[in-house]
């Protein structure tokens, strides 16, 4: 009996511990979501950020991360969403967890967050670009783990903390544009200049500017000279000079030739896998002009983290440059950078707002837009599966995947779908303008999602023999500016036929004669030659012959000459729903689903040019 005793006895005690230990994690965890409402509701803000203590913190709360185990708070990142006034005290200092803070790009004003100083584990420390005004923290050595700390744009003053010397971890210490004076400590000048201009501090020292923003390269010193060159050495040395001198002139010349080949002023070089413009936007230019964000979108970033994303070229197409830029926070999203845009702010933020308006499973959403006299982009979600064009027709074997009737017809009503959306938005009257199979995408379901809508109507008409959508485009149709529904509803028939063929809408039929392939799949039906005219792949899947005749019947109604014997996209998409309601999920007549702000997960692939 004795014994049994002990062992309830040990099991009472393991069981108490384990609870007491869960209970404090919880508590612990508690504490930093507290810290976080009282922070936020303490600081007036601009945009709206979906804490709320009726959801959990880790992988909801925007702009936050946890730990691995979901216990703590170790990164706070939440720049450009408007906050103004001083950081209250008492509230971010209770997440001592936090190993990265970014609150850059706001109205934060009042002195230096001294209660940043007990953020022990802290490494990362981004406040540019706020209107913090005072003396630096004499102390701020105490943060030992910091390994970057931007303070730049401020207006901080007061002499440069010598404790800061003690950081030695350290590898960017930006206080650039402020009103800071003295000198820079001597433990400072292994650093870049341009991390302390804009200040009345001394700048004497000799180290150049690096552009890695890293440490100074180390200097091998100069070994001493055994003696006078020669005069032959001095002749050889001034030829070999001028032979170095004529052939680095020479290739200045080809780089600059090629330079002016692409015209593209934002992004259109990659230096080391970042976005780089080659004419900056800088901080005092068209200060009214910053990244907006749609309503109910809550990502957190701005202007300066797409500039300095990681970025990877999609592709040229008819509005521009798309590139996939990879986030601080890890993120990917698709920037585009508009060219020969016809319309002016007012009214390209007033078409903005209409099309970020539209939430629909098979529309990709428009996220943000920036607007300023040299640069209009805009931002949208990054679909990590490939384009319809680039599986039908990619250039690289890996691209060219085999599709599936069944995958085919949920591409079909998938964008059918998407385009009844669009067709509903402002009283029925907006248009698409550039349907083509670069702009379906493919989502996690293998349903088509529609992308680049309403693009075509604030940009300068394209030169129709040169315009990407040419094979696309409806005979009655001019001016790409001035696409009408019923022009969307041919494009989407050839895109269907697109689907059915595997053919591109324009190739080339031989003795350089280009046909279109409405005009080649006319002509095939015509000769009661149909089977010819379905993708080789589709002849592999048994009892589907009538099903293919059924959609391409549906095409055929689609790309009709004249505009006013066309159907209705809702009624395309009933159609194609009728063809096998079970396998593509019937939804009646396209009616809108709303969704939040969640891109399709990060795979492999890219969108594609648009």
């Amino acid at each position: 009996m004795g014994k049994k005793m002990q062992e309830i006895y040990m099991f009472f005690i393991i069981f108490l511990a384990g609870f007491l230990f869960f209970k404090g994690n919880a508590n612990l965890f508690y504490g930093d979501k507290k810290a976080l409402l009282e922070f936020l509701s303490n600081v007036p803000h601009s945009r709206f950020i979906n804490w709320n203590e009726q959801i959990p913190v880790c992988n909801n709360w925007t702009g936050v991360t946890c730990s691995e185990d979901g216990s703590r708070v170790i990164a706070v990142r939440l720049p450009g969403v408007g906050f103004h006034g001083p950081i209250p005290g008492n509230t971010l200092s209770h997440l001592s967890a936090l190993q990265i803070l970014s609150l850059r790009s706001n109205g934060i004003s009042g002195p230096f967050p001294f209660d940043l100083l007990s953020l022990k584990n802290l490494t990362n420390l981004y406040l540019q670009s706020n209107s913090f005004s005072g003396p630096l923290p004499f102390n701020i050595s105490v943060l030992k783990n910091l390994v970057i700390v931007d303070l730049s744009n401020n207006a901080f003053n007061g002499s440069i903390p010598f404790s800061v010397s003690n950081l030695h971890n350290l590898q960017l210490l930006n206080l650039s544009h402020n009103k800071l004076t003295g000198s820079v400590p001597k433990s400072l000048q292994k650093f870049p200049k341009s991390w302390f201009v804009g200040n009345d501090i001394s700048l004497s020292y000799s180290w150049p500017v690096y552009k890695n923003h890293g440490y100074p390269p180390s200097i091998n010193p100069k070994p001493k000279s055994a003696g006078k060159l020669s005069a032959r050495a001095v002749i050889g040395i001034v030829i070999a000079a001028c032979v170095l001198g004529l052939i680095g002139f020479t290739l200045m010349l080809l780089v600059c030739c090629l330079k002016r080949k692409d015209a593209d002023v934002f992004a259109s070089k990659l230096e080391k896998g970042r976005m780089t413009p080659e004419k900056k936007i800088s901080r005092n230019e068209d200060a009214n002009n910053k990244l907006v964000f749609f309503e109910g979108c809550n990502y957190v970033f701005d202007l300066e983290d797409l500039l300095r994303a990681s970025a990877v070229v999609l592709g040229k197409g008819t509005f521009g440059m798309a590139y996939k830029a990879i986030l601080e926070d890890g993120r990917s999203v698709v920037v585009k950078r508009l060219k020969e845009v016809c319309f002016g702010k007012r009214e390209f933020e007033q078409q903005m707002e209409l099309l970020g308006s539209i939430k629909h499973d098979n529309v990709i959403e428009l996220r943000a837009y920036y607007y300023s006299k040299d640069e209009k982009l805009v931002v949208c979600d990054y679909y990590s599966h490939r384009s319809v064009a680039t599986v039908l027709h990619g250039t690289r074997e890996e691209d060219r995947i085999p599709l599936s009737w069944k995958t085919r017809l949920r591409i079909a009503v998938g964008a059918a779908r998407g385009i009844a959306r669009i067709h509903r938005e402002n009283g029925g009257k907006l248009v698409h303008g550039n349907i083509k199979s670069s702009n379906i995408l493919i989502n996690s379901q293998q349903y088509g999602c529609v992308s680049d809508i309403g693009l075509s109507t604030i940009t300068s008409p394209l030169a129709l023999p040169i315009a990407r959508n040419a094979g696309y485009r409806a005979p009655e149709i001019i001016d790409t500016r001035k696409a009408t529904q019923a022009s969307d509803v041919y494009s989407f028939g050839v895109f269907l036929l697109e689907l059915l063929t595997a053919k591109s809408p324009l190739h080339n039929a031989g003795d350089d004669d280009v046909i279109s392939l409405v005009r080649w799949v006319t002509s095939v039906v015509k000769e009661e030659w149909t089977g010819e005219v379905f993708d080789v792949e589709l002849m592999k899947y048994p009892n589907i012959e009538e099903e293919l005749v059924e959609l391409l019947q549906i095409a055929m109604s689609c790309v009709v000459r004249f505009p006013e014997q066309r159907p209705k996209m809702v009624e395309v998409v009933e159609m194609i729903e009728n063809i096998r309601p079970a396998e593509i999920g019937y939804q009646g007549s396209s009616e809108a689903k709303s969704e939040t702000c969640t891109p399709t997960p990060l795979l492999a692939a890219t969108n594609g040019p648009k």
